[in-house]
């Protein structure tokens, strides 16, 4: 079996279920386990965002949107030395890796019609399902569900723990900082396991670009800044783009030291079993006095 993964959860999933050594090419983002950098890449991005801002990135993709530009690129030549017999991509996001489109033109390119799975969990339950429905796929059906029971032990465990707590905070999670979006899809329920209100933005609903009178309004106890893609360092370093808005240095969790950077790409921004890692995180931030025990603190950062 020869897979080509063009989505970094999937290929996190893959090595987790024990098939790092089917894997003939990657997607340029496609960046752990460590060792799947020494993978062929076959999908290249046409913008190079390394050195950019949240707000250049913004600007840049919508560029492209409007002139109806390719944001990926396929190495057709690779992908027809390689001629994989499993491709696997998402339908969710076409910004985040490549989409369906980029898999219609590589089965133009292969004369050998591969196999297509297409993953595009819409909350943590989905995830789970994901994982189960790879593992069936690929012929790996019992790791996969080994991997899917530890999963729920672990979300089960942070789930009844949350439920002690007498506060319920309101948490509003941003996926992007300038403009502002909200975190969608996964997120809001990672939220909801952790006995916290989302703030905005629903379960299964996909992110979207909000205004300051929907954050006043919605008035969180607590701010978690995730920008997709982003690890802890590169959050930080973006925050600086909210601090000089009056709006935001009047907001209650702003004013009371409530306000987070976490490790997104990692744990938040794909829809892996790492996502359980990203639950805990926010079980420690909404509730820190009942898991004082959680060895989490190296992937966030209180801001003030």
């Amino acid at each position: 079996m020869r897979i080509c993964s063009f989505l970094p959860s999937a290929t996190e999933i893959l090595y987790e279920l024990g098939l790092g050594d089917k894997i003939y090419g990657v997607s340029y983002a496609c960046d752990y386990p460590p060792e799947v950098k020494n993978k062929p890449v076959v999908v290249k991005s046409a913008i190079n965002t390394a050195n950019m801002s949240s707000e250049e990135i913004d600007i840049i993709i919508s560029k492209y949107y409007r002139e109806k530009r390719d944001l990926y690129v396929l190495d057709e030549k690779l992908l027809k030395e390689i001629r994989p017999d499993v491709i696997i991509a998402q339908g969710i996001c076409e910004v985040c890796s490549p989409h369906n489109k980029e898999v219609e033109k590589a089965r133009k390119i292969l004369t050998n019609s591969p196999k297509v799975i297409s993953l595009d969990a819409h909350d943590v339950d989905e995830i789970l399902d994901s994982i189960l429905y790879l593992s069936r796929e690929l012929g790996v059906e019992k790791r996969g569900n080994e991997l899917v029971t530890s999963m729920i032990e672990r979300i089960s465990y942070i789930q009844k723990r949350c439920l002690e707590s007498k506060s319920k905070p309101k948490v509003l999670c941003l996926e992007w900082l300038k403009p502002l979006y909200n975190a969608g899809h996964w997120v809001p329920h990672m939220v909801e396991i952790c006995n916290g209100i989302n703030c905005i933005g629903a379960k299964k609903m996909p992110s979207r670009r909000i205004i300051w009178e929907e954050i006043r309004e919605a008035d969180p106890d607590i701010i978690i800044c995730m920008p997709c893609g982003f690890d802890l360092k590169r959050t930080l370093s973006e925050i600086n783009t909210l601090e000089y808005n009056d709006e935001w240095n009047k907001l209650r969790a702003v004013r009371n030291g409530e306000v987070y950077a976490v490790e997104a790409s990692s744990y938040f921004s794909r829809p892996s079993h790492r996502v359980v890692k990203g639950i805990e995180i926010l079980a420690k931030i909404l509730h820190p006095y009942l898991f004082q025990d959680l060895d989490v603190d190296k992937y966030y950062k209180k801001i003030y």
